[in-house]
Formats: structure tokens, sequence, C-alpha cells
């Protein structure tokens, strides 16, 4: 729970930012978010792969909020 909540600051962070151009934006909020998936094994717990999925949803939606047609691919092939 712990992680999850400084996951999300860092995301807000990044979203807020003024000088950074949205492609930059982009990139930190993916790199993000391929982070938190290699930190995953197969040993991790099933609440750890479920936060991160909803982690990844929550990042899609900040990337639509910058860039609404790269966010919503996103979020459409993250549900097929």
């Amino acid at each position: 729970m712990q992680m999850k909540i400084k996951i999300k600051e860092k995301i807000d962070k990044i979203t807020a930012y003024k000088t950074v151009s949205n492609r930059d934006k982009i990139d930190r909020l993916l790199e993000l978010n391929a982070d938190q998936y290699c930190n995953l094994g197969k040993d991790s717990y099933k609440y750890e792969r479920e936060e991160a999925e909803v982690t990844s949803r929550y990042i899609y939606r900040c990337i639509r909020t910058i860039d609404y047609y790269l966010g919503s691919l996103l979020l459409k092939y993250r549900e097929e």
C-alpha cells in the first residue's frame, strides 16, 4: 500500500511539470510503468500484480490527459 502511494505521488508530480515537454512527460510515465512490471516476478503475490495493473491504468489515464489519442489507445489495448 505504501509503495502504491509513492508511485502515484511520482506520477502526479511528473504530470504537473511545467518546464518539461509533453513527450518527456509521457516517456517518464511509461518508464515508471515498465519499471513496476520489471520488479514483478514469479514469486510476486497476487495483490502485487493487481496493484501494478491498477497503477498502470492510472498512468494511462494520466497520459490521456496529456495526449488524448495515445492514452485512449493504451487504455483500449490494456482491456483486451
